[in-house]
């Protein structure tokens, strides 16, 4: 059978990968602190006499664009905006440590902060509760301070501190979550440095123009790969008429 419908479906299949990556990434346009996802391939030659012109595809690798994305200001007290390279910690399903950069926290019925996804806050000291009926500033190297409701309100607790961390692009990777963790699985350790924007949120870093030309330049390529699919089963039914003729 012709290389050629190999190397074309190989193709095929790869244009959709990158495609359905594109969808991901157009669908969290909107989503706070996404991180766009990223898709490569590269070429593998044939192997064999007459192939040399011929190539797989191959997938290369496979991350996330960990640029930063647009800071809008809410003036809700709760959000907040990491700045740089740093990332909030929260508890994952499994316990472990994980990262994020969506910063829309929230509160639930038992004080404990909340990252979107309902995936605890982490501190230097473990997840973050803070105490009833009080009220809490986030400062901008991520100390929490709770101020009661009711009474002096001077009574200022410390709650703790968000345990910020900073990922270098080759140590960040992405769960089937949306979460981000470390590629050995290790806790990243705290950076004290990280600093933060409190009213604020980050929004996704998925430019919608560049993500919307890339998926039409995809969808055209997978019509071509489809082409040469065509094309060589019409090679393939040309030379068996000619064969049946000469027989």
């Amino acid at each position: 059978m012709d290389k050629l419908i190999f190397t074309a479906m190989t193709g095929a299949k790869h244009t959709q990968q990158r495609q359905d990556t594109l969808a991901q990434n157009i669908a969290h346009v909107s989503t706070a602190g996404y991180r766009a996802a990223t898709y490569a391939a590269r070429a593998i030659p044939v192997p064999g006499a007459g192939a040399a012109t011929r190539a797989f595809a191959l997938e290369s690798t496979t991350g996330a664009d960990l640029s930063p994305g647009p800071v809008q200001r809410t003036g809700r007290e709760l959000d907040v905006a990491v700045e740089g390279k740093s990332w909030l910690t929260v508890q994952g399903r499994d316990g472990r440590e994980a990262y994020t950069r969506s910063g829309s926290i929230r509160v639930d019925d038992n004080g404990a902060l909340l990252a979107p996804g309902g995936f605890p806050l982490m501190g230097d000291g473990g997840p973050l509760v803070i105490p009833p009926e009080s009220t809490i500033s986030i400062a901008r190297d991520g100390t929490i301070s709770a101020i009661p409701d009711s009474g002096s309100q001077s009574a200022v607790t410390v709650v703790g501190r968000i345990k910020l961390v900073t990922l270098e692009p080759r140590d960040a990777v992405r769960g089937d979550d949306g979460l981000f963790r470390t590629a050995n699985g290790n806790p990243a350790p705290a950076d004290e440095r990280g600093t933060l924007i409190s009213g604020a949120l980050e929004g996704s870093n998925v430019n919608p123009a560049e993500a919307m030309v890339a998926m039409i330049g995809v969808s055209r390529d997978f019509e071509l790969q489809m082409r040469l699919l065509t094309t060589a089963e019409n090679n393939a039914r040309s030379a068996a008429q000619l064969l049946s003729v000469t027989n």
